[in-house]
């Protein structure tokens, strides 16, 4: 192995060293620990530790690193207290997840790092939200996200890349390409020999590295990094190298042939570069002793204080509250809107004013989708950090019109067109959030949707709980039938998140609600799935306080009141319930949930203790649906007030169909209607 010091000084060479030794002397600790239980699993990087140290070292201390669990170098490079991270692998209190997660699933802010996540591959998409963070702010930074061979074979790893590309961002994607996934090795992982071939595929430079050769890889991170300052792009940089130990500890390495560990044995990255240091007279024997002793002692004064910590004590509070970042009041400026609501959804019928008090009399009459709009640019003007991105919503506004100007308005910077890489477009909304902006994604339909759901559901949701960090992103969505556009632009999806804690979902039925709960999403700091009924877009309308004010996210609103039973739903439902009261009569409460998570107990429990018969509505599929849920709290809840059985009423377990005729079968529009009568009469 050549090293070529170059112009570096002996401080400079013995800084790598010491740094390149630290995360072996834990390991090898580490490994003692596992086998006598004290550390419930181990991911080795001993023979990987010179891509992470020498990259991690060619950094400034505040560009961030997104490492993997073979990357102990980049933490111990920027200087994590050993105490901290031992109590994070032991599950203790005091580590950086309070015991929620283990080994490097975690960030932390202070040290600039942003761990893993066990897919893998989002991570990528999120250093490209964190470099577009710097680029909008004119900051010349650079950040570096790590991949192993296999991960880079997930969809995550084309969308991240290709994304960085078409934006130009100051990305170092490193590739650590140790030959196995796992056990499965690379002539089965893919079918071209080195990873610098598909940069240019990309649009982007290429370089390859020994990645066990430190100073190698420290000298062209460093080049790399000073150029994509003043020149920002992304990078891919291969480090080859090898995985000495199994994918983990319990893995075993037998499927791995044996002269490859011979072979790569012979070039160790410790070894090689502490050898060349004795013999170019930089180390010497003394010094060697003194580093190793100096760096145990270190490791045992961080054992020690980590095993005196205490192990997690659970409590209800702080776990259900953890979910959740906490929503500082922002909007001092804006008024809300009553918790009552909207009571008339019909535009010639009043708006109330129960506790409003914009800060004009200025209201217009505004579609749904005017509504969004309009609730949208306010909320870019009120938010100067608020970045927009999705598909066609620049010069095109949208397929639905939406951000029609707001280019010419707030600029391509804020208003991006997106390519159609969901996953990547979601990650980079929580890259931002990082770096404390917010971010608004737009999903071209609800259905389009599942391209993005593992960013969703394992990073969004997830982030705050695990590690403080929150997800400031608001995820809209054109959903719903009634158009005759089939089973892939038309599907009620939302139950597919309200089973998940950390993202709140947002579903308005109207142009006030639309309005208020669209600006108050964006205010939130945590990620809200905000669902918008296209067939409403262009179909209804009623004044719209043209100010900008919030409609309480998690409150609904009985938009009629009524004796005979309570019917409960949201989105199209509402306006199918009170369709049906107003043609036959009904007294009914009609409440419009608004918000699906979290939803609104003590609305529903007011609802059914006054009527003691109710409906649940939606437009989703029948099973596992929201009704379900609500309906098993009120039969938990409120037993004692029903005065008949609890009623759902939803569309066919079916996917949506194309055919007007079949569409409408579909639908619970008539189903409503037998489900009345037969509750009136029970």
């Amino acid at each position: 192995m050549h090293f070529d010091r170059k112009d570096h000084s002996n401080e400079t060479l013995l800084h790598l060293y010491r740094h390149l030794l630290k995360p072996r002397l834990i390991e090898e600790k580490m490994l003692i620990l596992l086998r006598q239980g004290k550390v419930s699993k181990w991911f080795s990087g001993i023979g990987q530790e010179a891509i992470s140290v020498g990259s991690t070292l060619a950094l400034d201390p505040d560009e961030y690193i997104l490492p993997l669990h073979r990357n102990l170098g980049v933490f111990t490079g920027r200087n994590v207290p050993l105490d901290r991270l031992f109590a994070q692998w032991q599950g203790k209190a005091t580590g950086f997840t309070k015991g929620r997660d283990r080994s490097f699933h975690f960030g932390t802010n202070e040290y600039h790092i942003v761990g893993m996540i066990s897919h893998l591959g989002p991570q990528l998409a999120v250093a490209g939200g964190i470099a577009l963070a710097d680029v909008l702010d004119e900051k010349p930074k650079v950040t570096v996200t790590y991949s192993g061979d296999g991960g880079a074979s997930e969809g995550d790893f084309h969308e991240a890349l290709n994304v960085a590309a078409v934006w130009q961002l100051p990305v170092i994607f490193i590739i650590e390409n140790n030959g196995y996934g796992l056990s499965t090795p690379s002539n089965e992982q893919f079918r071209f020999r080195y990873f610098v071939d598909k940069g240019p595929a990309y649009g982007m430079e290429a370089v390859q590295v020994d990645g066990n050769n430190v100073l190698e890889v420290y000298d062209t991170v460093k080049r790399l990094a000073e150029d994509l300052r003043q020149n920002p792009r992304p990078v891919l940089l291969e480090a080859l190298t090898f995985r000495m130990r199994g994918h983990e500890e319990a893995s075993g390495t037998k499927y791995v042939p044996q002269e490859l560990f011979t072979e790569w044995a012979q070039k160790d990255p410790v070894e090689n570069y502490e050898k060349w240091l004795l013999e170019e007279g930089i180390l010497d024997e003394e010094a060697r002793m003194r580093y190793r002793e100096t760096i145990k002692r270190e490791i045992e004064e961080g054992l020690r204080i980590a095993d005196a910590q205490p192990l997690p004590t659970p409590t209800l509070e702080q776990e259900i509250g953890d979910m959740y970042a906490p929503i500082s009041e922002l909007s001092v400026a804006g008024s809300q809107l009553s918790e009552k609501g909207n009571d008339q959804l019909i535009d010639e019928q009043p708006l109330p004013t129960d506790n409003y008090q914009p800060t004009t009399e200025s209201i217009t009459d505004k579609r749904y989708v005017d509504a969004i709009s309009d609730g949208l640019r306010q909320s870019m003007e009120r938010f100067p950090e608020l970045v927009l991105m999705g598909q066609d919503i620049a010069e095109y506004g949208g397929v639905f019109k939406i951000t029609d100007g707001f280019v010419a308005r707030f600029g391509k910077g804020r208003v991006r067109n997106t390519p159609l890489c969901e996953s990547a477009i979601v990650g980079a909304g929580l890259g931002l959030s990082i770096k404390g902006k917010k971010a608004m994604v737009e999903m071209q339909f609800a259905d389009f949707v599942t391209c993005g759901f593992n960013q969703i559901i394992n990073n969004l949701a997830k982030s705050h709980y695990r590690w403080g960090q929150n997800a400031d992103v608001v995820v809209r969505m054109p959903t719903g039938a009634g158009t005759a556009a089939g089973p892939f632009h038309s599907q009620s999806n939302e139950a597919w998140f309200t089973h998940t804690p950390g993202l709140k979902v947002v579903y308005p039925s109207n142009p006030v609600d639309a309005k208020g709960l669209l600006c108050a999403a964006i205010e939130d700091p945590n990620p809200v799935m905000f669902f918008e009924h296209k067939l409403l877009y262009r179909s209804i309308s009623q004044p719209v306080p043209d100010a900008y004010y919030t409609t309480p996210i998690g409150q609904a609103a009985l938009v009629r009141e009524g004796e005979e039973m309570s019917i409960i739903t949201y989105g199209a439902g509402v306006h199918w319930a009170l369709a049906l009261a107003e043609e036959i009569g009904l007294s009914a409460d009609i409440l419009d949930l608004r918000t699906l998570l979290p939803w609104d107990e003590e609305a529903v429990r007011r609802t059914v203790e006054k009527t003691g018969r109710v409906i649940l509505l939606h437009e989703d599929t029948l099973t596992g649906g929201l009704a379900g849920e609500i309906g098993a709290w009120i039969a938990e809840h409120c037993f004692r007030s029903l005065d008949a059985p609890i009623m759902r009423v939803a569309s066919l377990d079916t996917a949506v169909p194309f055919a007007p005729s079949l569409e409408k079968q579909f639908l619970p529009q008539q189903r409503l209607r037998e489900a009345v009568l037969k509750m009136r009469s029970y």
